[in-house]
């Protein structure tokens, strides 16, 4: 049976659609008019005839395919083992892409031709299109009659090419079965789908491989790594050794690699480089440890209170509000007292802003829909980040993330706590904030966490009412709504629709009634009591501290802080004034201290020379010039001197975010900080302590 390019797509895009789709979102979805769809229709109800299938059209709603779920399964097995006849131009640009950077010598202009089945001239054409794809990435492609073509360009490079175009064109969840070694082949045909060529780029025995190795190192990493860089690691490592094996080498700058050396994230670079040389039996150049440890660096999901002792958590946060207060600037809507967004923003941003220096890219597969549904605030952000990092060129699809932290705060408008749904998403922080409290907002009474798609088999799935992805879930035994991350008016009715059909609205009532009546088990009430108490000690203790000094005398900044500790050491807070200093002042030399646009510069640490939490502040009668978190100079009258232990709880240093954050919030804040007087600045933090607590007081 012929199948045509076109009808293939509209077969694909229904088939996995249950609730079908409209001409005008089919046509959307492959960059063609409703009339051309309309006149590929009676060749896919054709095709839909063979397998006893029929195309439902109903005024509304739209087209569906409807009929025997087992024929349904024939055809998507018959249209994934299709030895494709035509492809799309699209399709034959990826394809024509996927070979040129494999190659390893120019590639001659009829093989392409032949090998799908469109004449020279096509081609040619599509070598134009397939130029534009390779601008960004500095590549350029050599055509000569008699030669052939071939990329030119650097290998990292190519690389990156390699990586953006296999991870723009595989279904993500694919790639994540492919690594938990669960991927099916549904026949033993061979398989000529996009996919597969995607895929022939790297071997999938080496990616499984490859995984095992990066798993290994997941448990030393002091933080979480998010589902899409994971992938994007594993691919990057399996690019790698293919290219390595085929002789071609990857150049890294020896002042960077040596930077880079001193890291933690380097240390366990090395250790999957020894994994791999031993397993792959090959030497791998000390370059791709450098480029494996910006992949470790640039794949941070930043969202331990802990961030505020590592190295550029308050430049960040800088940025971050500067960002907000810009925003709300502009769209008339007050939203720098939003803690979640600021958290999500530095969680967010710190990770990206080493992408975007390092040039390492980003793939964002909603860049479209963001841009369409959210043009307004689109148009903010990219205003914005211009101002905000002038220095940087920031992609689209960086953006596009941006867009969505806001959105989800500004539709965030009430938290619910009844119903309880299970939120699985792979694209991002922002994706699943925006899922979430889009939910949250239509559905009163749903509550949602969030999931990777890693995680999905160690949940509890029984502890939820719904699950709702973003992504298909092959081979996944539960039932759940596949949905878009920016949620529909139909996918919002859906899932109201399965939860009515699933506990009834009677049932709605009685679980809640029992939820509020139900008693929680000793151990857990044990639990989250001592989780208070917790609270309570670090906030008791952090404002119990608190302590403003006025210094008249000019002094050194080294003699500032030792000032400043000295009471902290007479009370047993610090065990050993002179370390604490030098561990401030090592600290110092890693990056500016001073608040930009301020006359304060927030100096902080965790040492075991430390034995409590605590926060004080100097009053410098002659100001001393220090370097700004910005690389500008401040001039310095107010030090803000934070404390911890090395070793502290969870809650204490959730604490001290909060105060973090609080100094940097809005003008009030930094104003009160800079200008206040001991009492001011102490009814702020408590208040901010407050809130705090209350959040977290809860049972």
């Amino acid at each position: 049976m012929y199948i045509s390019a076109r009808e293939r797509k509209i077969l694909e895009f229904l088939i996995t659609r249950d609730e079908g789709a409209t001409v005008k979102v089919i046509a959307e979805a492959l960059s063609v008019s409703a009339r051309t769809i309309h006149r590929d229709l009676k060749g896919v109800e054709d095709i839909l005839k063979e397998y006893g299938l029929q195309l439902h059209k109903k005024s509304g709603i739209g087209i569906q395919i409807t009929g025997d779920q087992e024929a349904k399964e024939k055809l998507e097995l018959f249209m994934f083992n299709l030895a494709h006849n035509e492809y799309t131009p699209e399709e034959r640009q990826i394809i024509i892409l996927s070979e040129l950077l494999e190659a390893t010598e120019p590639v001659k202009l009829l093989a392409l031709a032949n090998d799908m089945n469109v004449t020279i001239a096509t081609i040619s054409h599509d070598l134009d299109k397939v130029e534009e794809r390779l601008h960004p990435f500095e590549l350029t492609v050599l055509r000569k009659r008699g030669y052939g073509v071939e990329i030119i360009g650097s290998e990292t490079a190519k690389r990156r090419a390699m990586s953006k175009l296999i991870y723009e064109n595989i279904n993500e969840f694919d790639l994540v079965s492919l690594l938990k070694e669960t991927i099916q082949k549904k026949a033993s045909k061979t398989v000529d789908t996009i996919t597969e060529r995607l895929l022939g780029l790297v071997n999938k025995k080496k990616i499984l491989i490859i995984e095992k190795q990066v798993e290994q190192i997941k448990k030393d990493l002091p933080y979480t790594i998010a589902d899409s860089a994971y992938i994007g690691l594993v691919i990057h490592l399996a690019l790698a050794i293919e290219r390595i094996e085929q002789g071609e080498l990857i150049k890294f700058d020896d002042e960077h690699l040596k930077s880079l050396s001193e890291s933690k994230e380097f240390k366990l670079a090395e250790k999957i480089v020894t994994g791999l040389e031993e397993v792959f039996q090959l030497e791998i150049p000390r370059g791709e440890i450098g480029y494996i440890t910006m992949h470790l660096m640039g794949a941070k999901i930043r969202k331990s209170p802990d961030d505020l002792f590592e190295e550029s958590a308050l430049q960040v946060g800088m940025l971050a509000q500067k960002l907000i207060q810009f925003v709300s600037k502009e769209i008339q809507f007050d939203l720098t007292n939003d803690p979640s967004l600021f958290q999500g923003l530095v969680a967010h941003l710190r990770p990206a802003l080493y992408r975007l220096k390092q040039k390492m890219g980003i793939s964002n597969p909603l860049l479209s829909r963001i841009e369409t549904d959210y043009r307004d605030l689109f148009v903010v952000l990219e205003k914005g980040v211009r101002e905000i990092f002038p220095d940087m060129t920031v992609p689209k699809e960086e953006i596009a993330y941006l867009v969505m932290h806001f959105a989800s705060a500004l539709i965030n408008k009430e938290e619910t706590k009844e119903l309880k749904a299970l939120v699985v998403c792979s694209s991002g922080i922002g994706t699943s904030k925006i899922l979430s409290t889009k939910l949250a907002r239509e559905i009163p009474g749903l509550k949602t966490e969030s999931a990777s798609l890693f995680e999905l088999d160690r949940i509890a799935k029984d502890d939820f009412d719904l699950i709702i992805s973003t992504v298909g879930l092959n081979n996944y035994n539960h039932d759940y709504l596949l949905v878009s991350p920016l949620l529909s008016n139909h996918e919002i009715a859906r899932v109201k629709k399965h939860l009515l059909e699933k506990k009834g609205i009677r049932k709605i009532k009685r679980d809640r009634e029992q939820k509020v009546n139900k008693n929680i088990s000793s151990e857990d009430f044990i639990y989250q009591i001592d989780k208070i108490q917790r609270y309570a000690s670090a906030i008791s203790k952090l404002l119990n501290q608190y302590n403003m000094l006025k210094i008249t005398e000019r002094l050194s900044v080294s003699d500032a802080l030792e000032v400043l500790i000295k009471p902290l050491a007479d009370k047993g807070s610090v065990s050993e004034i002179n370390g604490v200093v030098q561990t401030l002042l090592d600290r110092e030399k890693t990056g500016g201290l001073g608040i930009p646009g301020t006359s304060l510069a927030l100096y902080h640490t965790k040492s075991d020379l430390i034995n409590e939490i605590s926060f004080t502040i100097a009053r410098l009668s002659q100001p001393i010039t220090v370097n700004g978190m910005d690389g500008s100079k401040v001039g310095m009258d107010t030090i803000l001197l934070m404390l911890s232990p090395l070793d502290t709880t969870e809650e204490s240093l959730e604490v001290l975010s909060n105060i973090s954050s609080l100094i940097i919030r809005d003008k009030q804040s930094i104003n009160v900080f800079q200008n206040g007087s001991e009492n001011e600045i102490l009814d702020l933090m408590a208040m901010e302590c407050k809130e705090l607590y209350k959040s977290k007081s809860e049972i």
